[in-house]
């Protein structure tokens, strides 16, 4: 046991049948998880989904066996031990945690798991002394070792290049609706729409504290304002457009971001040189929107770069008109 933490236990105090429950427990949730991820992905990448149900048969397969071995060496009664009673045990990261990651990073976790389990099934074969019982833990330890090749076979049975070309489409887009979409309208919304409140003050007082600091208030606020905006405008279940929240966070710093570019100079106590400066960010801004236009949403260069440009430039006139009328 471990002083003050009496409900955990430390791994080197287990005997060998609590470490042969703790792996049916382990084995028993790393199904559920797998079969969780297979029903995530079934709707929008039904052959990734059989993968991770091939997966949960494997860790099936493994489950029985230490059963078996468990009823040979100790009876029918299994104890009751979890990864939460073991103090430093490899822990999971909640399913409802993934419910919004693309796949690939399903992938990643899914190979996070079985590299745990293998570091598990090491240590675990390294305490035991029935000579049964190391062997089967040492023939796990290579099975999880050996599930990036499993994983691999499986993808080449039930994904085959069209399925994968579909499903990095799918994956694509969702990066797209989810990330980049509500980013570029913040930065957007940001860099232009602040440039009239930042350069009227700048003209209209040449004091570059007080420019900074009404810079400040606006892109802080526009950020504010876009990233709930974004949030509560759609929860995604329609439109397929993933998390509102990740929609937030991706308008509303995009949209801070923009709006400081061109705030932060005005730092410099020097009015024109930090003006300057101002001036140049606004143009890298606006040249990044196209750039991000036409990579992302296939607009062609030139034609992102007018509309920016022109709706940028108008706005910074007015700006600067208003400032120095």
């Amino acid at each position: 046991m471990i002083p003050g933490l009496s409900q955990r236990r430390r791994f080197s105090d287990l005997n060998e049948q609590e470490i042969l429950a703790l792996a049916i427990s382990s084995e028993e949730d790393d199904a559920r998880i797998y079969r969780s991820y297979a029903e995530q992905l079934r709707a929008d990448y039904p052959d990734s989904a059989q993968v991770f149900e091939a997966m949960a048969r494997e860790e099936d397969g493994h489950r029985r066996r230490l059963i078996e071995t468990h009823r040979a060496r100790f009876g029918e009664v299994i104890p009751l031990l979890r990864r939460e009673h073991v103090a430093g045990y490899y822990a999971r990261r909640p399913v409802w945690l993934m419910s919004n990651l693309g796949i690939e990073r399903i992938r990643e976790e899914a190979e996070m798991m079985e590299r745990d389990a293998h570091d598990f099934y090491l240590r675990a074969a390294g305490r035991a002394t029935d000579a049964a019982t190391r062997k089967l833990l040492g023939d796990l330890a290579a099975a999880e070792a050996g599930h990036e090749t499993v994983a691999d076979r499986l993808i080449a049975t039930h994904v085959d290049a069209a399925a994968a070309e579909k499903e990095s489409r799918t994956a694509h887009r969702q990066f797209v609706l989810t990330w980049v979409q509500p980013g570029l309208a913040g930065l957007m919304d940001g860099s232009v729409s602040t440039l009239a409140p930042i350069f009227a003050t700048a003209f209209a007082t040449q004091d570059t504290g007080t420019t900074f600091l009404v810079g400040l208030a606006a892109s802080v606020g526009a950020g504010i304002s876009m990233g709930f905006t974004e949030a509560a405008s759609d929860d995604g279940a329609i439109s397929g457009r993933g998390s509102p929240l990740k929609r937030g966070i991706a308008s509303g710093v995009m949209t801070a971001v923009g709006g400081l570019g061109h705030a932060l100079p005005y730092l410099i106590p020097h009015f024109w040189t930090a003006t300057g400066i101002a001036m140049a960010v606004v143009f890298c801004e606006l040249w990044a929107i196209a750039w991000i236009q036409k990579k992302y949403m296939d607009t062609p260069f030139f034609r992102a770069a007018f509309q920016v440009v022109l709706g940028g430039a108008l706005v910074f006139a007015a700006g600067v008109l208003i400032g120095s009328g």
